[in-house]
């Protein structure tokens, strides 16, 4: 199993007394998944998806990512892990303003063991990969708000990472280029890549294979996509 959570808590304390965000989660997923974590605001899952990619940790619980537990782990080890096994897409793109597309992509490989050659060759596959080929030479500044997300996924691309998180990767993007994202986001899972999807728009939750459901810092539902229509249209039919 990829990600192993196992009675998650997170509690922060303020003025002496502790608010939970995250009151006993237990999932996994499976290398090739495509998840999507969905939720109200104030459901738990944006720390959810801080303690998955290693910005935080639980309070208590277990979490285990590619069968390491993360309290094993010191936060240089925690880094490294990050940097080189998780891929990330921002909803704000988080892109070099004035820098090229194919030096945006190439950033992640810096402290790469490659040379220059291989580097630049790497980041013209994943770049092609996204359909930009044509922009190479672009500043992202230059880019349509859906280019500038493909940029962002060919960069969380590049150092072929065991997971690709994506916090709200539609959200700056008009209705058709949120879609063509999330048909990327699909295109990739096929192809083995594992995504773990955070959104609060069922439009693109659809397109994952798996919700996720949170509210008031617990799994309140983990169904496939097909399952939670078919409920939803039960819920409906009353």
């Amino acid at each position: 199993m990829l990600i192993d959570v196992s009675n998650v808590e997170k509690a922060y304390n303020e003025d002496g007394s502790a608010t939970y965000a995250l009151r006993g989660i237990s999932f996994g997923i499976n290398k090739g998944e495509f998840v999507a974590i969905m939720g109200p605001s104030g459901s738990g899952k944006s720390t959810l998806l801080h303690i998955l990619s290693f910005l935080d940790r639980p309070s208590r619980g277990v979490y285990r990512f590619e069968g390491k537990a993360i309290e094993e782990l010191s936060d240089d080890a925690l880094a490294h892990v990050r940097n080189t096994r998780m891929g990330f897409v921002f909803q704000s793109f988080n892109l070099l303003g004035r820098t090229s597309v194919l030096n945006n992509v190439m950033l992640p490989l810096v402290y790469a063991h490659m040379s220059v050659r291989e580097r630049n060759n790497k980041a013209r596959q994943v770049i092609e990969q996204v359909g930009l080929s044509h922009r190479l030479q672009h500043f992202s500044n230059q880019l349509s708000g859906g280019e500038k997300q493909r940029v962002a996924i060919a960069r969380a691309m590049v150092n072929e990472p065991s997971v690709i998180f994506a916090d709200e990767p539609t959200g700056n993007l008009d209705s058709n280029s949120g879609i063509q994202i999330m048909k990327l986001l699909q295109e990739l899972n096929r192809a083995g890549h594992t995504v773990v999807l955070v959104t609060h728009e069922t439009y693109t939750a659809q397109h994952a294979q798996r919700i996720i459901f949170m509210r008031d810092g617990k799994i309140e539902n983990d169904s496939g996509v097909k399952e939670r229509r078919i409920a939803h249209d039960h819920e409906f039919l009353k």
